[in-house]
């Protein structure tokens, strides 16, 4: 770290978020503003400008593609025998809102989430959804290659356990229809959009109860976009205190 950089680091009125990132993720980022608008989800508080309401959430949206992107380089690296069933499934689970709630919590995000945006929330997903985040702020901050070595050596390498994951059985798709035929619920799955191209295209899923969306989700593939917003939706309507485990 240059002079320059020094002052501006320690002598900040963000020094505290500059230094957390460090902590986290090794590095003192470029632009602090993407990491505080990072830690402002909507659920808490957002910030105005003029007549512009900001959160995090055009950085959640670019964070979830680029994260879904790593893990899936990252488990095909990892298991070169496995089949692409396989392969999905694991992905699923690691980016599922569930785990990525869990991830955040255990990485110390309620401090920086509740410092950043206001008073504590009752949204369960807001943990996720600032992870997301922050993964968008540090891909416009540095690229992808960075980000790609951040999330595998500071996330994936010390938070998650893929073992623990694999043999961990979650199945909110099956939860949510056996709850709709119980409450005579009308559910259907629609592929409302496709984005990207080949390998990097991605599906992007609604869930719909008595023709009402409730949830949105995107995946490399239609079977892992409907776990994903199958959970999503789950989380939203009941809740799973996830600071409990």
């Amino acid at each position: 770290m240059n002079i320059s950089s020094f002052f501006k680091t320690f002598y900040s009125p963000d020094k505290d978020l500059f230094r957390a990132i460090k902590n986290l993720f090794g590095y003192y980022p470029s632009n602090i503003h993407l990491f505080r608008l990072a830690f402002c989800h909507k659920a808490v508080a957002s910030r105005l400008i003029g007549q512009l309401e900001l959160n995090n959430e055009r950085l959640e949206y670019l964070g979830d593609a680029v994260l879904s992107s790593v893990v899936a380089d990252y488990l095909y690296k990892k298991y070169p025998l496995k089949d692409e069933g396989f392969l999905t499934e694991m992905r699923s689970r690691i980016v599922s809102r569930s785990n990525l709630n869990k991830l955040a919590w255990n990485m110390g995000f309620e401090k920086l989430i509740f410092k950043e945006s206001g008073p504590r929330t009752k949204s369960k997903s807001v943990y996720g959804d600032t992870f997301e985040a922050v993964i968008g702020a540090i891909y416009i901050d540095k690229g992808y290659n960075f980000t790609r070595k951040i999330v595998i050596k500071r996330v994936i390498k010390i938070y998650l356990d893929i073992d623990e994951i694999i043999n961990t059985e979650t199945n909110f798709k099956s939860r949510l229809i056996e709850w709709a035929q119980k409450e005579k619920k009308d559910i259907e799955y629609q592929v409302v959009d496709e984005v990207g191209k080949d390998h990097n295209k991605q599906y992007i899923v609604n869930v719909m109860i008595d023709g009402k969306t409730v949830a949105t989700s995107r995946d490399f593939s239609i079977k892992g976009a409907e776990k994903l917003v199958s959970e999503k939706a789950w989380l939203k309507m009941f809740g799973e205190d996830e600071e409990s485990n």
